[in-house]
């Protein structure tokens, strides 16, 4: 049953390989499950009912993911969109959480129907293989920035923006260490090379008083504080488009530069060089977005943390149902899941990063109308921390580009699209 359901043979990969690889992709991104009502708490929300929801819709989403795609990608409330929702909403235009809520719902709304128009699957397969090569390089540099800040080795600097952090600290070389281990491990083949590390750095900072014992079980609070307390007509009342639109626009790019950067990696692009079952993948943040304003949470998207499952072997939608049980499973061991620290999935995330940006070989240097894109897209989502700010920018570039080179011809109407909706969000919005 798991190989009609899967395929597994015809991608090359095994059952324990697949649940191997959701370990490790649940194992880097399980940091949502806290730092989400954490953030969302600060609008005024439930943390228990929010840390319920967050469980929930990045299981559903997940498994959705996993079963009508066939992708080993993961979803869960994104980061930066849950922010945007607390201090930009709730805080910043002094709305309620319930409004932003509201706003969740609609944008999911129309992503449904963006998706059963296969509007988004057009615009997606329109994207320029170097933008595509583009968007993948940047992920692996913004996955390198978020693993160093993680491990304490790259930090804020008023002079200079970034600096670098106390690389003698205990955690800084646990953290060089496992990333050093990983990298040979892998070399070596050795199945489950991300997970062995992530695990033995974990129990090392353990025993040497680094990570606090919090235990193992508890029960799940409960989510009746937020559970439909969305107002759905209060988003449309305070005429919040704008915040709607700023949903789509995110997470759009998040989904859709995520999906391009893993399969990428995980060799899952077809002969045409575009994403089969793409239609599956995209309806899957829908439901999951829909379902999370219901169950009280902020926008679910597509997760680039699914990177260290592809680098574990993951390459179907297996692994993503093995992520789904374990967010499940989460809500009953949540003090086992926040012992994992910032610095042991760290290094998971820079090897990641390792794999992603080869891709950059690709990219045709001797066409500057190519080359150029890619390292602005490459280049800004880092330093903006932004993978949509960093699409869109990259898109703005290619089309401005293109025509000032007398090269107009080369660029595909959904492309002109997404630069000028880009402009839009930039300089009216």
């Amino acid at each position: 049953m798991i190989e009609n359901l899967f395929q597994l043979k015809a991608h090359h990969t095994t059952i324990r390989r697949e649940v191997i690889a959701g370990i490790t992709t649940f194992l880097t991104m399980a940091y949502i499950i806290t730092v989400n009502p954490a953030i969302l708490a600060n609008a005024g929300m439930d943390f228990g009912s929010v840390f319920v929801a967050t469980c929930i819709a990045a299981a559903l989403g997940t498994a959705v993911m996993g079963l009508a795609a066939n992708y080993p990608v993961a979803l869960a409330p994104g980061m930066g969109l849950n922010a945007f929702f607390t201090f930009g909403v709730v805080i910043g235009m002094e709305q309620s959480w319930q409004v932003a809520l509201g706003c969740v719902f609609w944008s999911g709304c129309i992503f449904f129907l963006l998706s059963i128009f296969k509007v988004r699957e057009w615009i997606i397969n329109a994207i320029p293989a170097s933008l595509k090569t583009g968007i993948a390089v940047g992920i692996g540099l913004f996955l390198a920035i978020i693993g160093l800040q993680g491990a304490g080795v790259v930090v804020d600097n008023p002079a200079t923006l970034v600096g670098l952090g106390n690389v003698k600290s205990a955690q800084a070389l646990l953290f060089f260490g496992g990333f050093v281990l990983i990298a040979a491990l892998y070399r070596r083949r050795v199945v489950g090379s991300v997970i062995i590390v992530i695990l033995t750095t974990t129990i090392i900072g353990l025993l040497i008083g680094l990570v606090e014992y919090k235990g193992i079980v508890s029960p799940p609070p409960s989510i009746s504080p937020t559970l439909f307390q969305l107002d759905i007509m209060g988003a449309i009342e305070a005429g919040l488009f704008a915040v709607i639109f700023t949903y789509l626009f995110v997470d759009f790019f998040d989904t859709s530069g995520t999906l391009i950067a893993v399969a990428k990696e995980g060799n899952l692009l077809d002969e045409k060089r575009r994403l089969p079952r793409l239609g599956g993948a995209l309806m899957a943040d829908s439901p999951a977005r829909i379902a999370g304003s219901l169950l009280g949470t902020s926008t679910t998207t597509s997760y680039i943390e699914s990177g260290a499952g592809i680098a574990a072997g993951g390459r179907t939608g297996l692994t993503a149902l093995v992520v789904a049980l374990l967010f499940l499973l989460s809500l009953f061991f949540a003090p086992l899941a926040q012992m994992i620290p910032a610095y042991a999935t760290a290094s998971a995330l820079l090897f990641v990063a390792v794999l992603m940006i080869s891709s950059i070989a690709s990219v045709q240097w001797n066409d500057i109308t190519e080359s150029a894109p890619v390292v602005v897209t490459a280049v800004m989502m880092p330093l903006s921390y932004s993978i949509a700010e960093g699409i869109a920018l990259g898109f703005i570039t290619y089309v401005l580009v293109k025509v000032l080179a007398g090269r107009f011809n080369e660029i595909k109407l959904s492309v002109i699209i997404i630069a000028v909706l880009a402009l839009l969000k930039f300089f009216i919005l």
